[in-house]
This record gives structure tokens, sequence and C-alpha cells, in this order.
């Protein structure tokens, strides 16, 4: 029993010292890297899915305005149409641009006609009907409201 006794209160081994001020810094360090890492995953993520999410929106509106630029009577300026789409969206009419461009064909059939940009009151535009317009072509400009997305799409539109 006396030699059991010795053994109880004998020097501690070596595996139970603990650990060092070094080994926690070095743990320490390691957990915080991983915990950068993950934390610039994420915000990354974030960032991409919101993009995503705006560019899917402007992708509705932009459809949305080119099918109602579609369905409108022929006319010289279709921007109401482009701004109502983006104000489906929640968003600013100021973020859809519209710009509308008609054909005039030449005088002889040998000679290749000319695109004139419209508007009301240019030339080609009386008013607020075009006169002998035969093709209209209209493109339509939207931005994202944070300025991130953009996109552009052109209808054609012909009486012929």
């Amino acid at each position: 029993m006396a030699k059991r006794m010795e053994q109880e209160h004998a020097a501690p081994d070596v595996r139970d010292r603990g650990v060092s001020l070094v080994e926690v810094v070095v743990a320490i360090v390691l957990i915080g890297t991983v915990v950068v890492a993950t934390i610039n995953a994420v915000s990354g993520s974030i960032r991409v899915s919101s993009t995503s999410r705006t560019a899917a929106q402007l992708e509705t509106a932009i459809v949305n305005a080119a099918d109602r630029v579609n369905r409108a009577e022929r006319g010289c300026d279709y921007t109401i149409y482009a701004q109502a789409a983006v104000q489906t969206e929640g968003w600013d009419p100021s973020t859809a641009a519209v710009t509308h461009e008609y054909y005039l064909p030449a005088a002889s059939p040998t000679q290749q006609g000319t695109w004139q940009t419209g508007s009301a009151g240019a030339p080609g535009c009386a008013g607020t009907e075009p006169t002998d317009l035969l093709v209209q072509r209209v493109t339509i400009n939207i931005t994202s409201p944070d300025g991130s997305v953009r996109r552009s799409i052109q209808v054609v539109k012909s009486s012929v």
C-alpha cells in the first residue's frame, strides 16, 4: 500500500501538463482562418444571389416591355410602355429608356432606304401617329435601380 501511495504522489506524467501558450495561439489562428474563409464564402454567395435575383427581375421587365411595345398601336413614342413594365417590378420609371427608329424607303426601288431616329414631331412622325411608316425599330434599355445589371432588346414593328 505504501508503494501505491508513492505512485499517487509522484510527479505528474508529461502528457498531463496541459497546453502551452503557443499551442493555444496556433489553435486560435487556425480557427480564425476557417471562420474568415467561411464568412467570405457566405458574403460572396449573398452578393451573387442578389445580382441573380436583380437580373431575373430585369429580364422579366424587359420581356414585359417588349411585349407591351409589340402589342401597342403604331406610334412614335413607346416610352410609356417600357416605363409601365419597370413599374410592375416596383422600380422607378427612369430606369427604362426607349429609342425609336423608322425605315424610310428610297425614292427609287434600286436604292436602299435609311433608318431615321424618330420621336413625336420628327420627320415621318406627324403628331402621335407616323406617316407612311412601314417598319419601326424600337430599342428598349433597362438598368437595374442599383446600376449593377443592364439589358437591351430591339422590337421590330412592321405593317407589311
